[in-house]
């Protein structure tokens, strides 16, 4: 079956759109491509009220819990990994490892991360914005 998009115009199949009760066949109306956009694009025009509003939501009791639980957890399924982040932070808490102000890929002033192609050599480390980090890992998979 297919539904034209009220956003951008195009036909396309049923499973392009997302479920909705309400809607007369069950799907909204716009395309899940137009509505991903539009989320993306109100939450970049309100971004500081969302910000703040994912501050508060991180203090939650029940929030808190659940990341100690997932830490706990990581820590102790991968324990090279922990062991390899805990060096690297250490060696550049007391100034033995300088960390650079913008990603050694594209160059970006952001908040950048050490990306280790081998957990055994803790302190050689690629130093990248979090975008070029997630392609890393994806190249690599």
């Amino acid at each position: 079956m297919k539904k034209k998009c009220f956003k951008c115009g195009r036909v396309k199949d049923l499973s392009a759109f997302y479920k909705h009760k309400k809607m007369l066949d069950g799907h909204l109306g716009k395309c899940k491509e137009c509505a991903k956009k539009d989320v993306t694009n109100h939450r970049n025009k309100n971004i500081e009220r969302y910000r703040e509003y994912d501050r508060q939501r991180s203090k939650l009791p029940h929030r808190i819990k659940r990341y100690v639980t997932y830490q706990k957890k990581y820590r102790k399924a991968y324990p090279l990994r922990y062991a390899t982040n805990t060096i690297l932070g250490n060696a550049v808490k007391y100034g033995k490892i300088k960390k650079p102000k913008s990603c050694s890929m594209c160059k970006r002033k952001t908040r950048i991360m050490g990306h280790h192609e081998d957990y055994y050599k803790p302190l050689d480390v690629i130093w990248v914005c979090q975008v070029c980090h997630k392609k890393l890992h994806k190249e690599s998979n």
